[in-house]
């Protein structure tokens, strides 16, 4: 499994982890973590939204007995997000995921609560070692310089973005910005919506060349055109064993020059705007 890092953290985490929005309604999704986890997906991202606080319970029976191999990062909605609230959003997600710490604690997307209250918050919980570090989710480029400024430099941890080859906006602002302030990117939902993986898209016909040449799976060549860039990890979700077994194998190869070139012409940018739906 490819390794990559998150400011400001300078251990190595999996490239490509475990998402879990609407992994409530899946048949055994215990089982899929535990599979994932088995297989060196260790980063782990859910939300106190998920399923109003129960794909959290499915996250801590996974993990239980073998929390010390996640990276576990979990997200305060931002109607809960004053400082009060943020601290008590904690500690509900804790108890769900049945640990002591998040090693990532994220404000899942700006709201009406002032940032200030919400790094307050957060600034509590890593001086009780309630979280480890902190960051954001569906920020554009300028509430990213925002939050930065706010925070200090070195202290986002990451942006957790919508982004997949059908959806490239955040290539427009996002991703510059993120890069010259220090801040990686988690791409979530990197397979995207609907029929983009569909042989009805010019970008679907394009994976799946790709994909009929190097004997993997479409599902694979949209992780790795989003792995592309050095300073992205992902979190997709897999509902059964076999997606991901088949996730996970998309971290021992990359695309080329030509292949990136052929899914960026069938792929344009842009698209939606960064960050939505917001998961």
């Amino acid at each position: 499994m490819e390794m990559r890092s998150l400011a400001p953290f300078t251990g190595p985490l999996p490239a490509i982890g475990l998402g879990t929005w609407e992994m409530e309604y899946d048949a055994d999704p215990v089982a899929a973590l535990k599979t994932g986890l088995e297989l060196g997906m260790t980063h782990v991202d859910t939300a106190e939204m998920y399923g109003r606080g129960a794909v959290e319970e499915i996250v801590g029976k996974a993990i239980a007995g073998r929390r010390d191999e996640v990276f576990l990062t979990s997200k305060v909605l931002p109607s809960n997000a004053s400082r009060e609230g943020t601290l008590a959003a904690c500690e509900r997600s804790l108890k769900a995921l049945r640990t002591d710490c998040l090693d990532l604690y994220l404000l899942h997307w700006p709201g009406r609560h002032p940032l200030e209250e919400t790094l307050r918050a957060f600034d509590a919980l890593c001086e009780s070692g309630k979280i480890r570090a902190f960051g954001v989710s569906n920020f554009d480029a300028a509430e990213l310089r925002a939050i930065v400024e706010l925070a200090g430099p070195g202290r986002i941890t990451c942006n957790q973005v919508l982004y997949h080859p059908g959806e490239r906006t955040i290539e427009t602002a996002l991703l510059p910005a993120a890069r010259e302030l220090g801040v990686p990117l988690v791409a979530y939902s990197p397979f995207g919506h609907g029929d983009m993986l569909s042989s009805d898209s010019a970008g679907g016909r394009a994976m799946a060349e790709i994909a009929r040449r190097r004997g993997v799976s479409v599902y694979q060549v949209a992780l790795r055109f989003v792995l592309r860039h050095p300073d992205v990890l992902t979190i997709p979700k897999a509902a059964t064993l076999a997606h991901v077994t088949d996730n996970a194998a998309a971290g021992s190869w990359e695309l080329d020059e030509s292949e990136i070139a052929s899914l960026a012409k069938a792929c344009p940018p842009p698209g939606r705007g960064p960050g939505i739906p917001m998961l």
